[in-house]
């Protein structure tokens, strides 16, 4: 068992009775509540991997946000517009599970604008055509929804609990995004080719979501033994292709890899590896949006601030009016 091998954080040492009795609770399922006792490293790996999950909701608002105006009817606007809002409410949501370990929101929000923090990869790739919405509710909502519901039953109470509502409303996201394409595809020619030509730039950069390949993920092991993680990101990865590939095949399109084959012996397909050198390029800021999306996001903060400095202020007010009431009761 892990916990009778596991290190303390510090290196060779052998590991503490409170880490050995920790990780005797995460073995056995046992949720970790704000409260109680849990390594750093627990703590930290949460915070970046919450953080980066609820940049992601956030972030991931523009590209689609881009298109509310432009959607070709008043049902599609209304529709696309309630997928923006839930995703701000996702991000809200993550927000506060992570300050349950002790960061604020703004330290987050100022870790994403300084570029020390990171958000999906995916949100840094052009939205060009309606059928883009299509690919992304599909692909990029699928990839998270295949990435999200193991997390229903990851070990930090606030993070597994958030995510039961937040996989209920990406579910719909993602058929919204699958009826989008059927009716491309079953469409004219043109918005045939329109839907061929969204998932052709949206296939592998969603591969790239599950994160680099198990052998090249530094976070992993650790993860997996926390119970942060609940499958590997290869594993993830074959599942999503073996779920999507029949989808693509229903709609009449092609997925763009000459490599992908049915694998008898193992029961899924055979694909092939993204490029793992753009992935990381577009991690360390290179992307095609990279600039635009961050530049945007910074606006936002700077042009929220008088809203922000108001409530703050009428915080204050109400708390010294309560002070004063409960002063003059004594």
């Amino acid at each position: 068992m892990y916990a009778q091998m596991v290190k303390s954080e510090g290196g060779d040492a052998e590991a503490t009775p409170e880490e050995l009795a920790f990780q005797a609770r995460i073995d056995r399922d046992e949720k970790i509540e704000p409260k109680e006792w849990m390594p750093e490293g627990y703590r930290k790996t949460l915070i970046r991997q919450i953080g980066q999950h609820a940049h992601s909701e956030i972030v991931g608002q523009l590209p689609e946000g881009n298109w509310i105006t432009r959607a070709p009817t008043l049902e599609r606007k209304a529709i696309l517009l309630a997928k923006v809002q839930d995703e701000a409410g996702h991000g809200l949501y993550l927000y506060s599970a992570a300050e349950t370990l002790g960061v604020s929101r703004d330290e987050l929000l100022e870790k994403l604008h300084s570029g020390e923090m990171k958000y999906s990869s995916i949100f840094n790739y052009p939205t060009l055509t309606w059928a883009d919405m299509g690919a992304v509710g599909w692909l990029v909502d699928g990839a998270a929804i295949m990435n999200q519901v193991p997390l229903q039953r990851t070990s930090y109470g606030p993070y597994s609990r958030a995510m039961i509502r937040i996989c209920k409303e990406e579910s719909f996201h993602q058929r919204q995004g699958y009826h989008i394409m059927m009716k491309m595809a079953r469409g004219t020619p043109e918005q045939k080719e329109m839907a061929q030509d969204a998932l052709n730039r949206f296939w592998f950069p969603s591969l790239m979501m599950f994160g680099p390949s198990d052998k090249d993920s530094v976070h992993s092991e650790k993860s997996m033994a926390w119970k942060i993680k609940i499958n590997t990101n290869d594993e993830l990865r074959q599942r999503f292709v073996n779920e999507t590939v029949p989808q693509a095949e229903f709609l009449g399109l092609t997925v763009p890899d000459p490599e992908l084959a049915w694998n008898e012996e193992k029961q899924g397909y055979d694909f092939s590896e993204p490029d793992w050198a753009e992935f990381f390029d577009v991690i360390k800021g290179n992307g095609p949006c990279n600039r635009e999306r961050l530049a945007t996001r910074k606006d936002a903060w700077d042009e929220g601030a008088w809203f922000r400095d108001g409530l703050t202020a009428h915080a204050e007010k109400s708390a010294k009016r309560r002070a004063a009431a409960r002063h003059a009761a004594e």
